[in-house]
């Protein structure tokens, strides 16, 4: 009958070795993995400050819009040029159509 208490106690005292053994192991990956994944968020959050960084410069430039509303400004003055224009050449044309209309063209 002894030799039954001392097999359960051995067999109990390795089962305990077991598990503390595997519990160490999985500490040890648990703590490989937060340290991997930490140096990872770190890159990662580095990477996303460049890209925030680039991203605020693109919209700064994109919202500067002086340049544009001179040259708006300046297309305005050119197309109320270009319509004087036309109504000048309409106007100066107008008595040549009716001694054209009967005009011959090759």
């Amino acid at each position: 009958m002894d030799w039954a208490v001392y097999g359960a106690l051995i067999a109990a005292a390795l089962a305990v070795a077991g598990a503390a053994a595997l519990l160490a192991v999985r500490g040890l990956q648990g703590w490989r993995t937060l340290r991997r994944a930490r140096r990872h968020l770190a890159r990662d959050l580095a990477a996303l400050a460049d890209s925030a960084g680039r991203t605020s410069a693109i919209v700064e430039r994109i919202s500067d819009q002086r340049e544009l509303e001179a040259s708006l400004a300046r297309l305005r003055v050119a197309l109320a040029r270009l319509n004087v224009l036309r109504a000048a050449l309409d106007e100066a044309a107008h008595p040549l159509r009716a001694a054209t209309a009967f005009y011959r063209r090759a």
